[in-house]
């Protein structure tokens, strides 16, 4: 469970979902494509037909509050997208 950190839900990885059987995971920055799939695999028990990664950067932010600027900056993380093979579907929501 190291290599995939958490699943993306959102709008639109769920509409990429329901329309292309593409599922979307936040994975840790040192893990390759082909240690995605078979983390994938074993964990949910399906056949991944192609995975696409994206590394972003973390961004300076800052907001304006009564004692002053604050200053800080977002985490940097590698998003994952998971093509599922056809016929084959994961249920996040199974376990709730």
């Amino acid at each position: 469970m190291d290599i995939l950190i958490r699943p993306i839900v959102t709008e639109k990885v769920t509409g990429q979902t329901e329309k292309f059987n593409r599922y979307g995971f936040i994975a840790s920055k040192k893990a390759n494509k082909a240690q995605i799939k078979q983390a994938v695999e074993s964990l949910y028990k399906v056949s991944v037909a192609s995975i696409n990664t994206m590394v972003y950067a973390g961004k300076k932010k800052s907001r304006f509050t009564k004692a002053g600027v604050l200053q800080g900056r977002t985490n940097a993380y590698k998003k994952a997208i998971v093509t599922l093979k056809e016929g084959d579907s994961i249920d996040f929501y199974s376990n709730i």
